[in-house]
This record gives C-alpha cells, structure tokens and sequence, in this order.
C-alpha cells in the first residue's frame, strides 16, 4: 500500500482522483470548499473505480448513516483509526462495507446495503390504532 496523493480540500480531492484514478481514497467528510460527502459524489463520476472511505471525527450516527448509506460508502472514525483504519482499508479493497466499531451497533447492518427488511420482519410487526387528525 502506498499513498499517491493528497489533498486539503474538497476540491482538490475531486481533481486529484481525476488525475490519479487511486484505488481507494481516504476523504474527510468536513473538508473546506465542498463537503466530502460532494467531493464524493464528484469523484464517483470522474474516477468510478476508486472506493472512497470516510476518515472523520463525526460520531453522531445520523450523519454516519447519511454518509454511509447515501451511496455504499464506508465510515471510520478518527479516534478509532489506529486500531480500524488498516482493516478498513482492506475491506474496501475487496469490495466489502466497514464502519467503525463504536457506531456499527446503531446502524443496523441491513442498512449498509440497502436491502429493505424482510417480509418476515414486517408480518412481525403490530397494528397500530390509527392517530386521529390534526
């Protein structure tokens, strides 16, 4: 593994994928000009081969479901990278999902790949009388 570029902003991250077509791009998702979440959608259309990774300090899973679910991504965050960052390296390579331990029981993993539930799960669930109109 090798590091072929880097980049300070949105921006510059969307024209560095163009240029260098890497196999996976670490992208933050705060990053100044436009968002990591645009400059990942930027880069999708520029360079379709590279899988992208979210590196960032976020951990409201909001904003990871958002990130991650949007398009398939995979999400690490910060404080955690020392332990996680290689392993979800790895996966991703290999065409697989990773999100951090600390907000992967949150998210169910069903979201991850965008399956609706089951049909089994729905008959499971009760009715519920009607709220009246406001």
């Amino acid at each position: 593994m090798r590091i072929v570029g880097v980049a300070s902003d949105g921006l510059a991250a969307v024209l560095k994928a163009e240029e260098l077509h890497p196999d996976v791009i670490l992208l933050d998702v705060g990053l100044p000009k436009i968002t990591g979440i645009e400059a990942a959608r930027r880069i999708r259309k520029v360079a379709p081969q590279s899988k992208i990774l979210f590196l960032s300090q976020q951990v409201d899973v909001v904003d990871v479901a958002r990130v991650s679910l949007s398009d398939g991504y995979s999400y690490v965050v910060k404080s955690d990278a020392d332990n996680e960052l290689f392993p979800a390296v790895e996966a991703v390579m290999h065409g697989k999902k990773f999100v951090s331990r600390r907000l992967a029981s949150p998210i169910s993993p069903s979201m991850w790949t965008h399956k609706p539930p089951s049909s089994s799960a729905a008959k499971r669930l009760s009715r519920r009388p009607s709220c009246p109109s406001w």
